[in-house]
């Protein structure tokens, strides 16, 4: 018997496929990286999803909510997936919330209309992955979002020659897409476009390539985490920053725990991003002192946290539109063109592509009061995802 067989006559044994009456305890089972790597992003979920309870409590009317965390450490699709229909099938979860990698986002979709379960995605950024459900609505990003914006940057600043160098997978692909056409778009060239695998650690050949290449700028992506220090850094140290050679990137490659690593030597490089630690709004102030008084550092903070405080916000939004009831029809269209003020700035949920519309900073590293930051010096307002967005 195939897998999304097995999975109907399990939800069907257990009263999953039909609405179901409203419960007095709501399940959330979300996955992220909570070991490995990469497990800052999965605790940052955790403590994300926590500041909101802190402030909002556990309770929507009558409903107890319960979040349950599950471990998918790395790209591992079929792990992910089969996470997913545990959660569904043993834990009895009415929504699913996370997802650090893209091709684990696309492993789930397929268990979402069999199990009718919502999934908020909190840092999965391949703009395609919205259109794999109807039950899908993201709380992160998307790179195209990001990208375009670096793309204006960087030829208002000069640019005439760009090497983009990516990793080589759903994001990477989309960003270099994205930087691609709208540079070349407004009359710059793009003199090599390099895609790494997500396991390189070796970043010299790649540095070679691109002096070779005569390019005066980089634009890069990679997944926030230990690539990214490293790609940084051999940019440094191979001589392409002091070469005057400048260097573009989403913020997912100067995150701000990567900082005191890069040191004094990362000053002046600009990203574009949907957050700052740093970002001035007493909504940002008010977040980051509940992350702190539940224990967490600043020094940690990263995006995912955001997203999934947001996150939170749009799940319990759905449990109250449903009256706990299991309608993924109904919650969806509930946060459809929702509007808030997230700590990282005036937000909203497109009603066409579900997917967040956010303000993107171009961000530059600055040391101020002896520590370094991502300071914000232009706001990109109200950003759609440019692949999926009608305007």
């Amino acid at each position: 018997m195939r897998n999304s067989a097995k999975l109907l006559l399990a939800l069907a044994a257990l009263g999953l496929t039909s609405g179901g009456a409203s419960a007095d305890v709501i399940k959330v089972g979300v996955i992220g990286t909570m070991s490995g790597p990469y497990a800052l992003f999965g605790a940052n979920f955790k403590r994300g999803i926590e500041a909101w309870v802190s402030q909002n409590g556990n309770k929507v009317g009558n409903h107890e909510i319960q979040f349950i965390y599950r471990d998918e450490e790395s790209p591992n699709p079929a792990k992910s997936k089969a996470l997913a229909q545990e959660l569904i099938v043993k834990d009895k979860v009415q929504y699913l919330a996370g997802v650090y990698f893209t091709p684990d986002a696309m492993a789930i979709a397929p268990l979402l209309d069999e199990s009718k379960t919502p999934l908020v995605v909190m840092n999965a950024a391949t703009s395609a992955i919205v259109e794999k459900s109807p039950y899908i609505v993201r709380t992160s990003f998307t790179m195209w979002q990001n990208t375009v914006p670096a793309a204006q940057v960087a030829k208002k600043n000069g640019a005439k020659k760009v090497a983009i160098a990516v990793s080589d997978y759903g994001p990477g692909i989309d960003a270099e897409a994205a930087f691609k056409k709208t540079f070349e778009a407004a009359g710059g060239t793009v003199t090599e476009a390099i895609r790494m695998p997500l396991n390189t650690t070796d970043f010299s050949p790649i540095m070679q390539r691109i002096k070779d290449s005569g390019a005066d700028t980089i634009f890069t992506f990679l997944p926030a985490g230990p690539p990214t220090l490293g790609f940084v850094k051999a940019y440094i140290d191979n001589g392409l920053k002091a070469a005057g050679v400048k260097l573009m990137s989403t913020g997912d490659v100067v995150t701000e725990p990567d900082l005191p690593n890069i040191g004094d030597s990362g000053i002046g490089i600009l990203s574009t991003y949907h957050y700052a630690v740093s970002h001035n709004s007493p909504e940002n102030k008010a977040f980051l002192d509940q992350m702190v008084k539940d224990g967490g550092k600043l020094d940690e903070v990263t995006m995912t946290s955001v997203a999934a405080y947001d996150g939170a916000r749009l799940i319990y939004k759905m449990i109250e539109a449903t009256n706990g009831q299991r309608d993924p029809a109904k919650a969806i269209a509930a946060v459809k063109g929702m509007k808030w003020v997230s700590p990282r700035g005036p937000v909203s949920i497109d009603p066409d592509t579900r997917h967040i519309r956010q303000n993107v900073y171009l961000r530059e590293v600055k040391k101020v009061d002896g520590k370094l930051i991502n300071q914000e010096i232009q706001t990109f307002d109200a950003q759609p995802d440019w692949a999926l967005s009608k305007n």
